[in-house]
This record gives C-alpha cells, structure tokens and sequence, in this order.
C-alpha cells in the first residue's frame, strides 16, 4: 500500500509539475482534460483520487503517455550499471539507451583482458565503423595484420569490414566508444 500512495504522489507531482512547465493554470488544464478546475485541484494535491478517466484526459491533454506519468520511482533511469563479461575480460556501461543518436550507441568499456597472441578466431568483422578514445590505460587494437597502440587521450577510428579486436596493455583501459548498430551487436551482445 505504501508504493501506491508514493506512487501516486509523484504521479501528481508530475502532473502540477508538467502543466506550471508549460505556463498552464488550472483552468487552461482542467478545460483541456474535460474536468472541472476544481477536481484537477484536488488531484493535484491528493484530496481526490485520481480515476483511471481522468489520467488519461489528463495525459492527453499534457501530452503524455499513461507510462510517462506512472513510471516507477526507482533509479533505473538514472543509474547505469556495469555488464561484466569475465570469459572476453570487458565491463560495459551502457551510456545511451534506446539506440542513441542517428542509431548509434555509446559505451564506457574497461578492458582487462591483456595483449599478446591474438588468434585469428579472435578478430571479428561486422560492416560499419567503430569509433573509441582512450580515457585510460593503453588500448592494442589488432586491426587486421597491424598492432596499434592507443593511448590515454588519442583516439581511434576504422573500418569494421578489416578484422578487428581490442586488448589492453599491462593493465586495464578504459575506453569510450561510439558503436553503429553491427558494431553493437558484435561488441556488446556476444
């Protein structure tokens, strides 16, 4: 019972919130949702319960979804947390959610696993282009025959369709990068 009543708390909250943002009074509100001024009052400030009607006259009026108004308090939305794959020695913060910008995706990486002997099976190649810089540590990006060092503040940037694998050198790096959708799918979900 708790969670409804802060639940629906916050759902008022967004409302008044939603609708002073948008410079609106009661009555520009109210009229808008097809209630009366004084029932939107009370919503408001939790002398009437909300009606599964009313909320949705209201989210329509605010231009809302239902799920943007009662979504749940937790900190999912704020909090990102780490993805660790132990066996390829990667951590992954997923930054952008909802394929970000013109589809692309951006990640925060900690690479553990160590340079040395890359085996051909090691190389993966997708079409499009990776793009990452090197926030710490030092990257060995085995692209093809080649054996590139990136160190902390430079930057790299390739064809995917060349095989391709990042390691770290003598310690972790940690890399930002910014995946197209093949590169996404073959970076962060194998």
């Amino acid at each position: 019972m708790e969670q409804e009543s802060t639940l629906d708390s916050i759902v008022r909250v967004r409302i008044r919130s939603l609708r002073k943002a948008r410079g609106w009074s009661l009555d520009s509100l109210a009229g808008r949702a097809g209630i009366s001024p004084s029932q939107l009052s009370r919503i408001e400030t939790g002398h009437r319960r909300i009606s599964l009607d009313q909320l949705t006259a209201i989210s329509r009026a605010l231009g809302k979804s239902l799920d943007e108004l009662v979504e749940s308090p937790d900190d999912s939305d704020v909090v990102i947390r780490p993805d660790r794959d132990e066996h390829r020695g990667v951590t992954t913060w997923l930054l952008s959610n909802d394929g970000g910008p013109h589809g692309l995706t951006v990640a925060k990486m900690r690479i553990t696993h160590q340079a040395g002997g890359v085996a051909p099976e090691d190389l993966g190649v997708h079409p499009g282009r990776d793009w990452f810089t090197v926030l710490s540590g030092t990257v060995v990006l085995h692209l093809g025959e080649r054996v590139i060092r990136v160190e902390a503040g430079q930057a790299a940037s390739f064809s995917t369709m060349t095989p391709h694998a990042l390691r770290s050198d003598r310690g972790p790096a940690e890399i930002l990068c910014i995946l197209d959708h093949n590169g996404e799918r073959s970076h962060l979900h194998t």
